[in-house]
């Protein structure tokens, strides 16, 4: 009878939450971190949530010119499938525009980390404190070298991303508000191992005088770790090199006395794991912080054994040995949703 039939009904489906998730590159290791942090996370929340189910649809934008084109298709076809939300990992901050306003117009949820996307409306924003990274590289180059000494700069950038030009300004605001003079002889262009070695061959052609540069400033292990390989080689020792991201053979070149002498840390995998909580918590209807900026740690031989590596967690607070009165904090900078 109808009557048993209803009885013994089948409970509904657990829902399931079907997420893009856009990443940058598969060859640079801290991306790597970050992406596995976010889909640990994923995996953690789906079993903890009643029954919701989560499934990742994931795609890679790949390293080189052709990666923010390959992107903007990705994202694209990310949208046609109507998922419930994108997590996107920038290879260039106006390239997915117009792909962003699409999702806007589709009410598809975005979620950015590492870095940021113009043109159309995030949902939520988080990044490593990439501007506390420059600033951390910035003051401890000014306490490295002998009050009044001029320092000649060589700065190996890249404009085309949020994280990077903030990392920038954050190292020359860090010299500037401590009193170095500075002159910046020349820039180059890197953020991953090719681009990295032809920048190293550059450099080591237009300066082949020991003594003609004072420091180098990488904005990212990804293309920094090539540099410093070629002036070890070449045996400019005499060079000093700050750099961002925590790769872990930055940190031996640091414990070897090998040309750097800091690395602003990220934390990777909390990245990647913070990343995901926002998306869950849009996808419940929560409004959490819009913008959310996970600390970066300044690596040096004074530091070292503070350091948890790029999966964290974050560490207790201390006071920087080159900076007396200055402590570093592990806080999570949270701007409120309007």
């Amino acid at each position: 009878m109808a009557w048993g039939v209803l009885a013994h009904a089948a409970p509904p489906a657990p829902k399931t939450f079907r997420i893009g998730v856009l990443t940058w590159s598969s060859t640079i290791e801290g991306q790597r971190v970050m992406r596995e942090g976010l889909e640990a996370e994923a995996a953690a929340l789906g079993t903890l949530d009643g029954g919701a189910r989560v499934e990742l649809l994931t795609r890679v934008a790949g390293d080189g010119p052709s990666g923010p084109k390959r992107q903007l298709a990705q994202m694209r076809e990310l949208i046609s499938q109507r998922v419930d939300a994108l997590i996107v990992q920038p290879t260039d901050n106006v390239a997915l525009g117009p792909a962003l306003r699409e999702a806007n117009a589709a009410h598809i949820p975005v979620v950015a980390y590492d870095q940021y996307i113009e043109g159309g409306e995030l949902a939520a924003y988080v990044s490593s404190d990439n501007r506390q990274a420059g600033l951390l590289d910035g003051e401890y180059i000014a306490h490295h070298f002998p009050p009044g000494k001029p320092l000649r700069l060589i700065l190996v950038e890249y404009p085309q991303v949020s994280s990077t030009v903030e990392r920038l300004d954050g190292f020359l605001a860090a010299l500037k508000a401590r009193g170095r003079t500075f002159t910046i002889v020349k820039t180059y262009a890197a953020v991953e191992p090719v681009a990295g070695r032809a920048v190293g061959a550059q450099v080591l052609t237009d300066f082949p005088k020991p003594g003609s540069i004072d420091v180098v400033f990488t904005v990212n292990d990804g293309g920094g770790l090539a540099v410093v390989d070629a002036l070890a080689a070449a045996g400019r020792t005499e060079i000093v090199v700050a750099t961002i991201d925590g790769d872990p053979r930055s940190v031996e070149n640091i414990k070897a006395g090998r040309l750097t002498v800091i690395d602003a840390a990220q934390f990777c995998g909390p990245l990647g794991a913070t990343a995901f909580r926002a998306t869950w918590a849009l996808l419940h209807g929560q409004r959490g912080a819009r913008v959310q900026l996970v600390p970066t740690f300044p690596i040096t031989r004074e530091t070292l054994r503070l350091y948890p590596g790029w999966a964290g967690p974050l560490p207790a607070g201390f006071e920087k040995p080159w900076a007396p009165g200055e402590r570093w904090e592990p806080q999570l900078h949270q701007v409120p949703a309007p």
